[in-house]
């Protein structure tokens, strides 16, 4: 028997079965069926089984021994290599290189220890990329001592990469609580995670103009801010060769001092802010009065305590609103809790002063509102009310701040100076990505000195890896595409997304339907396209073979992104 295809014109061909037999010395045909109403697949199937074929039901031709997630990894590999990030680590491939790029690219997808990250590695194909199958922690350890070694020159080359003479640079200070107690690192300082009283370690992060991380310091924990400041000028001047440039800083970074010891080295100016207690000064000095405000929310001052300096003024009514609700949120509750101590002292239930000052100060601690209120403690009375002048002079402040600039007005104009400092916010975006939100350089478990260093360089160039991935998915993210209009709206109101992200933002869809994602939902949704080795059969010796899921559009859209990305 056999299939007999027919052609029609103009129609669909005639299919089918016929069985050739024999009439003495003549060969003839019958047909046995009309298989013309049954798809070409099934038609297919019955020729391969009348040819002899070996036909099984789908899935039991073969075995799947292994499935390892793929698409995420193939993804941070791809980013690595199309911001060359081997020959930015080791021109020269080896053994250490390759465990430094499964670091980096764990600590992306899925920040562990090094024990359980080697243990991670072999459910991804991280093992097969990166040629780590038989890595464990000790190589780790080995791998990121290397890693440490060659800091100081892979820096050199981010900054010749991405630092430009004349152009920004923006710096500022972190801080991670530590796990342990040997560590000549750790030290008890201003926790800025919130874990007062635990030994923590000092980190200040340098960036180009984006945000783009180009080097990172690690101190000790109880370092202050401005005295990490002058060594990493002379880094840039020194190591990385950039002679005139505008260091970024916030007012508790770029101190009195640090002006002091900046204006002594030649080709470099600074944008900073000034502190509230400055501000006060200006402000009861009569040199900035509120009604400068009425038509503009942004001006050039001048005053002889600034000599050489430019000082812009801005005000924002948005924020002078949100502060100015606060503040009284913040009056009410106090007022609340000390009527609740007063009614106690009053009814004889809280006596003495210790005692009533005690809970006193626990509430005002509470709500930081001391400042704002007179408070009468005696034995067995308590009275307190709110200092108005005090409220009132502290609100005429509010939504006010003012940009200290050695810049001069003909290089850059008030409002980009306003820009720019502004700008600091990518670095603290930095900082939440690193502690919290992706890379999770916290809690550090590293006892050795060195080897903290080594981890907290390893974050940061997970964080430059990360920062261009977000950069290259900004289309299928909630990220705002239209980058450059940062560069012209107003920089002291509030910043405006753009239609097409508010769009993105109110759909939770793209144009065409497909959905709008975060960083880690991207990179979970890639993680499903899977890298399954199969073999022939149950038999163990059978010939093994990998299939690998098929991409969907937005998958390929994403990697598509990672390809064209330009460097």
């Amino acid at each position: 028997m056999h299939i007999h295809i027919v052609p029609n014109r103009g129609s669909t061909p005639t299919i089918l079965l016929r069985e050739s037999y024999r009439e003495g010395k003549k060969v003839k045909k019958r047909t046995l069926a009309n298989l013309s109403h049954l798809p070409m697949a099934q038609v297919a199937l019955i020729r391969a089984v009348l040819s002899g074929a070996d036909l099984q039901v789908a899935g039991s031709g073969f075995v799947v021994t292994r499935s390892q997630a793929h698409g995420h990894v193939d993804a941070v590999a791809a980013m690595m290599q199309r911001l060359g990030l081997p020959t930015l680590i080791s021109g020269k491939p080896c053994r250490e290189r390759d465990i430094v790029f499964a670091l980096i690219a764990s600590r992306i997808l899925a920040p562990h220890t090094k024990l359980a990250t080697t243990r991670w590695w072999h459910s991804t194909t991280v093992v097969d990329i990166f040629g780590v199958a038989d890595v464990d922690e000790q190589d780790c350890y080995a791998a990121m001592d290397w890693l440490l070694a060659r800091q100081d020159r892979i820096q050199k080359k981010l900054a010749a990469r991405h630092l430009t003479e004349g152009g920004l640079v923006l710096y500022d200070l972190s801080s991670s609580y530590f796990e342990g107690h040997t560590c000549p690192l750790a030290k008890r300082g201003y926790s800025r995670d919130g874990k007062h009283g635990t030994l923590q370690v000092e980190y200040g992060l340098m960036t180009d103009g984006r945000g783009c991380p180009v080097a990172i310091s690690v101190h000790e924990g109880n370092v202050a801010d401005p005295t990490t400041l002058m060594p990493e000028i002379q880094r840039l001047k020194t190591d990385f060769g950039i002679e005139q440039f505008v260091m970024v800083g916030d007012r508790g970074m770029i101190s009195q001092k640090a002006i002091d010891a900046i204006r002594e080295q030649d080709g470099i100016d600074w944008i900073t802010a000034l502190r509230g207690v400055s501000i006060r000064a200006l402000v009861e000095d009569k040199t900035l009065q509120p009604d400068l405000f009425d038509e503009r929310n942004l001006l050039d001052l001048s005053h002889p305590d600034y000599p050489g300096e430019r000082l812009v003024a801005c005000r924002n009514p948005e924020l002078r609103k949100l502060r100015g609700h606060k503040r009284e949120d913040l009056l009410v509750a106090t007022e609340e809790s000390l009527r609740k101590i007063q009614i106690r002292v009053e009814a004889g239930r809280l006596t003495g002063r210790d005692h009533i000052g005690l809970k006193v100060g626990q509430i005002v601690n509470r709500y930081k509102m001391a400042k704002h209120f007179t408070l009468d403690i005696q034995d067995t009375a308590f009275s307190f009310a709110r200092k108005t002048e005090a409220i009132t002079a502290e609100a005429a402040l509010d939504g006010l701040y003012i940009i200290r600039t050695s810049v001069v007005d003909e290089r850059m104009d008030a409002a980009t100076c306003v820009r720019h400092y502004k700008s600091l916010a990518q670095v603290e975006r930095a900082f939440r990505s690193l502690k919290t939100m992706d890379l999770k350089i916290r809690p550090i478990h590293h006892r050795l000195a060195d080897r903290v260093k080594a981890h907290i360089f390893l974050c940061m160039l997970a964080y430059y890896v990360e920062w261009h991935m977000r950069a290259a998915w900004r289309e299928l993210m909630f990220t705002d595409e239209d980058q450059k209009a940062k560069e012209t709206r107003d920089p002291v109101a509030p910043a405006q997304r753009s239609r097409a992200a508010k769009r993105k933002a109110s759909r939770h869809q793209q144009d065409d339907g497909t959905p709008v994602h975060s960083f880690q939902t991207l990179l979970a949704d890639l993680a499903t396209i899977v890298c399954n080795t199969c073999r022939t059969s149950a038999e163990d010796d059978a010939p093994t073979f990998t299939v690998t899921t098929q991409p969907t559009p937005l998958q390929q859209r994403a990697m598509e992104l990672i390809a064209t990305f330009p460097v």
